[in-house]
């Protein structure tokens, strides 16, 4: 917990006030809802999620605590207010991996310093990465990435001994593209939500989703056989 700049005691009891009077906020505006989209429960509940939010920030900044509770969002994205017509785009990528054979990751890479002159064992391998295949499991993924497309990592990911993890792929619009080499230090520093013209996810949670809801339909099924069967038992 860093002592620059820490906020008052008055500061977090004003934030704490401030959820407080969000939720009798969101409370007024669900007990008079209109329907199921009544704008009015919509933005108390945004009003709710952003003070919670400021409390949970200055409470743990001054305090090193935090909330107990966490509002979540819908997971989408907020509205385009990107250009109409882009003359640039950027696509933001992101894949997660597990190291689950490290033997397997270090063999490949092995092989690839075997055919490649460049690549020195516990040396500097070629496009910037250290150490070489033979320093360990840092070194072989510098020398694998080096070697492969990513898309290629992706496809064969479990010949190098990783195991997939969740992944996004972000098409954001501009008006015009970057400059040569403007970016590089952050790469990623500059992704605007609102600028994405579309985005593509993958993850286990979705195909956990997809196998309750099958769980769910196979019981309904079930229950359904159960009810037919039941008029036959009777008159037995």
């Amino acid at each position: 917990m860093s002592d620059a700049a820490q906020p008052t005691a008055a500061e977090v009891r004003a934030a704490a006030e401030a959820v407080k009077s969000a939720l009798d906020r969101h409370l007024d505006a669900v007990e008079r809802r209109s329907g199921d989209d009544d704008p009015a429960v919509y933005t108390a509940f945004n009003e709710l999620a952003a003070a919670a939010e400021t409390y949970d920030e200055l409470l743990y900044e001054a305090y090193d605590e935090v909330t107990p509770f966490e509002i979540p969002g819908d997971g989408s994205m907020p509205a385009y207010t990107g250009p109409e017509e882009p003359s640039a785009i950027s696509v933001l990528i992101r894949r997660d991996y597990t190291v689950t054979e490290p033997q397997r990751l270090l063999s490949q890479a092995q092989r690839v310093a075997d055919l490649d002159p460049d690549v020195e064992l516990g040396g500097s391998g070629k496009n910037g990465s250290e150490g070489g295949a033979g320093a360990g499991v840092h070194a072989a993924l510098g020398v694998l990435f080096g070697e492969y497309e990513a898309d290629e990592i992706a496809s064969r990911h479990k010949e190098f001994g990783l195991e997939e993890g969740d992944s996004t792929l972000w098409v954001a619009a501009a008006d015009e593209a970057s400059d040569p080499g403007e970016w590089l230090n952050a790469p990623f520093d500059q992704a605007d939500p609102e600028a994405v013209v579309c985005r593509f996810d993958v993850s286990a949670v979705f195909d956990d989703e997809l196998d309750d809801e099958d769980d769910e339909e196979d019981e309904d099924d079930e229950e359904d056989e159960d009810d037919e069967l039941e008029p036959l038992d009777s008159e037995r």
